[in-house]
């Protein structure tokens, strides 16, 4: 073990991804994860994704040894207001106002607008882990106290995280998302070959339309990744906000950013019909792991979507070896496609003793129905009986 861990250590708040050296926060143990990386971060702070005005406040906790370097770290926000967050807590804020105090503003350990699982207590190579995230806790909680923030979230934390969490008083919450996994699969017909006859018989038919319909795919990646046509890329994801009303989270800039500083981690899946791109999903991958995050169309055309953000995606899995794809949030229409249901975690630290009971009550409930849901939820998956 590095004796850093035996020296003392300080914490200090950084208001900017870019205080902080990119090499050695990507050495912390999970940034990994591409939502985690330096580069990710600072391209939301380059391109105002974060920063005033946008509810997310970056104030970074980064703990150091005495030798200066960095032992551990939280990607923390201080949040004004609840969007883009993904773990909803609009009726927590409403009780508060209706009791005449402020929820806002809180703590909030998360990647801003990324509904992904991952690290949220970044601990060095050599550091204790265990006492790294205990130090980081506590000083989350503190920083929450010097800022009058009614409460500290870490959102989409990793499983082996949660018994730090758990044991510095956050109480937990689950809820459930769909995530394929590769079972060293050869082709997709193979992938096929697990289900029941008429569910690999309805995702036929639909690959089936989408190719009648003259619709053909082209993959971006690594290098490539640049080239793809941006412009119809950036109208397709904006088109997915505008049509519920709200604008996009993030603008060109970012996706240009991101193409220069981490592209072997970018992948874009691409529908042409007549050579023209009509459709498009932005992905992220690591060595293991596919993610498909943003995606739009130019038209309605039938079995497109599942297509472009699922069967390419599962495709791309194959090809790449990847174990594991994770689509996004939401969407039951995921279980008979393969998809299988998988829990993912919030942690919430309330300081008003009244409604830290209050909260850990009603998610204690909330674990239990979301179990019922998980178990209801696998019966409708499409494999064989004999699995």
């Amino acid at each position: 073990m590095d004796d850093r861990a035996a020296q003392p250590r300080q914490v200090e708040v950084c208001d900017s991804i870019d205080a902080l050296a990119p090499d050695e926060w990507n050495a912390l143990h999970g940034a990994d994860n591409p939502f985690v990386r330096h580069e990710y971060l600072a391209a939301l702070e380059h391109t105002d994704c974060v920063g005033a005005n946008t509810g997310w406040q970056p104030c970074h906790l980064v703990l150091r040894g005495a030798d200066g370097g960095i032992d551990g770290a939280v990607p923390l926000y201080l949040k004004t207001e609840s969007w883009g967050e993904y773990v909803f807590d609009f009726a927590w804020a409403q009780a508060y106002a209706q009791a005449g105090m402020a929820y806002y503003p809180k703590l909030v350990g998360a990647i801003p607008y990324t509904p992904v699982p991952g690290a949220r207590l970044l601990v060095a190579p050599g550091a204790d882990a265990g006492e790294t995230a205990a130090l980081l806790l506590q000083a989350s909680r503190q920083l929450a106290d010097q800022s009058e923030a009614s409460s500290v979230h870490f959102l989409f934390p990793r499983d082996e995280q949660l018994p730090a969490l758990k044991g510095a008083g956050f109480e937990l919450r689950k809820d459930c998302q769909f995530h394929w996994h590769n079972a060293d699969y050869a082709t997709f017909d193979d992938f096929l070959g697990r289900m029941k006859s008429r569910k690999a018989k309805k995702i036929r038919r639909e690959r089936r339309r989408v190719a009648e319909a003259g619709i053909r795919f082209e993959w971006f990646d690594g290098d490539r990744v640049a080239d793809a046509p941006w412009d119809d890329l950036y109208r397709f994801y904006a088109s997915t906000f505008f049509a519920r009303g709200r604008p996009p989270y993030f603008p060109p800039a970012l996706f240009a950013e991101l193409c220069n500083t981490m592209p072997e981690q970018l992948v874009v899946i691409l529908a042409r019909r007549d050579d023209l791109p009509v459709a498009a999903a932005i992905c992220f991958r690591t060595d293991e792991r596919f993610y498909g995050r943003y995606w739009g169309a130019d038209g309605d055309y039938h079995s497109l979507h599942f297509e472009t953000c699922y069967y390419q995606g599962i495709d791309y899995c194959i090809a790449n070896g990847l174990r594991a794809f994770e689509p996004g949030t939401q969407g039951e229409h995921k279980l008979v496609r393969g998809f299988d249901p998988t829990v993912t975690w919030a942690a919430h630290w309330i300081a008003h003793p009244g409604f830290r009971k209050a909260i850990g009550n009603w998610l204690a409930d909330e674990r239990r129905s979301v179990d019922d849901y998980v178990n209801a939820a696998r019966e409708h998956l499409p494999w064989r009986t004999s699995e």
